[in-house]
């Protein structure tokens, strides 16, 4: 008899509608996440965000801890190993310099990759900052010395606080061009000379990508095995609150495909890493909430994107740079204006005036970087001082959205807990209702 009126209470209470108080409950939820922003809250958010990040740090630990003395003792033995090589003076040192050279390099390509891709949407565009111009630059480069041997070393590229050398070095200093120029003074450069020199940060930096991939997969899995659903799978069920044309599109596309998670294999989930693709985060998260095997999501997303999408960029900009393609531009636009008639009067003019845009666009592209040295002696609002301010409010835009997105998320969990004890309260209190009628009755 007990064990009918708790089946009979569960279904009632499944199939009852929602109590009045939860519901006002969960939109005082969605009302306190909403307004917690440094902007709104500064005191709050910080202090929650700090609760968060000690929380992880401890659960770290602990988690390095559980998995054996080994672990621990192999990150002792290399942290030991590499201090005694760097600090202790020796015929090494030179080696451990380069490696030192090797590791910054690295890290920092990775880094960008991950700033660009985690996050959530909200990453830092280290593309388009980084990985994209210094590409081009590269590549003009060597299209004005007709050679492709300008780095010291694979590490000469752009990093933090440092310039490359090749970058303001004149073209007589590397030696006489190896490629040979055209009729019209232009240089080719085969792509597969190109690609070789750039093609390692561009793949270190697609790799930090795919790294940036693996926290929403994680959370959603973690989430799964919970018994729950992660939150951004949540919010799409939510009802939209003044939502723009932007944003309403991007919603219905993020439904159309979560409608798609059944075709969730291999060769969708490198589909969508090959190609920029503003909802990976949201197929990231549905590999995790239904069951995508760990191996399978991140080979599939680190071909895609360090191996397809980060070699489409690189030769897409490198084209873009290079003579070739100007050259064929040109040589298509004479051949179709030559076949339109009354064009063929005009047409020497026009020739004229696309090779003066071609030269000043080859020699302008490098110069303006010495030229701009020497204005900033003159003026102090100079093209450096505005692309060095755009950098670091990007920067503490992607600060201030981490902290913000941490923080909402460690109040989602406390509000979580206490809407579970209140659906445990309302469920007892209907039980024991549902028990005391079928007693009286």
């Amino acid at each position: 008899m007990m064990e009918r009126s708790t089946v009979v209470a569960n279904d009632a209470a499944s199939s009852s509608p929602e109590d009045p108080s939860i519901s006002e409950l969960r939109e005082k939820h969605r009302r306190e996440r909403e307004n917690l922003t440094l902007m709104k809250q500064p005191i709050k958010t910080t202090r929650l965000f700090t609760i968060a990040t000690v929380d992880y740090l401890k659960k770290l630990i602990l988690y390095i801890l559980k998995s054996g003395g080994r672990v621990a003792l192999l990150f002792f033995l290399i942290a030991t190993m590499c201090i005694v090589l760097i600090f202790v003076d020796g015929p090494h040192e030179k080696h451990v310099d380069e490696a030192l050279e090797y590791m910054r390099f690295g890290l920092w390509w990775v880094a960008l990759g991950m700033a660009s891709s985690i996050g959530l949407g909200s990453g830092l565009h280290t593309f388009v900052l980084y990985l994209g111009p210094h590409i081009a630059l590269f590549t003009i480069k060597a299209v004005q010395c007709g050679r492709v041997d300008l780095k010291t070393a694979p590490y000469d590229t752009i990093q933090l606080k440092r310039t490359p050398s090749w970058l303001d070095k004149d073209c007589s200093e590397f030696g006489p061009p190896l490629f040979p120029s055209t009729t019209a003074s232009l240089v080719r450069v085969p792509l597969s000379k190109l690609l070789p020199q750039i093609q390692l940060e561009a793949v270190l930096w697609g790799f930090g990508t795919a790294l940036g991939e693996l926290p929403p997969y994680f959370i959603s899995r973690a989430a799964r095995l919970s018994g729950t659903r992660s939150e951004p799978i949540e919010e799409l069920d939510d009802e939209s609150h003044n939502e723009g044309l932007f944003s309403s599109f991007f919603k219905r596309m993020k439904h159309w495909l979560l409608s798609q998670s059944q075709h969730l294999n291999f060769s969708t989930i490198l589909i969508l890493a090959s190609v920029p693709n503003p909802l990976f985060d949201l197929a990231g998260i549905m590999c995790g909430q239904f069951g995508v095997p760990f191996w399978k999501f991140f080979i599939a997303t680190l071909t895609g994107k360090a191996f397809l999408k980060a070699h489409i960029q690189t030769v897409f900009l490198i084209s873009l740079c290079n003579n070739s393609l100007l050259e064929f531009v040109e040589t298509r636009l004479i051949w179709l204006l030559g076949h339109i008639p009354g064009f063929s009067t005009v047409l020497p003019s026009i020739v004229a005036k696309l090779q003066s845009a071609k030269e000043k666009f080859l020699s302008s592209s490098l110069t303006s970087s010495a030229t701009s040295q020497v204005k900033g002696a003159k003026w102090n609002f100079s093209f450096t001082l505005v692309w060095n301010t755009v950098i670091w409010l990007m920067v503490a835009h992607f600060f201030v959205t981490i902290v913000t997105s941490t923080a909402q998320r460690y109040l989602k969990k406390q509000q979580d807990l206490e809407m579970a004890g209140r659906l445990s309260a309302l469920n007892d209190r209907s039980a024991a209702d549902l028990n005391g009628a079928a007693s009286s009755s």
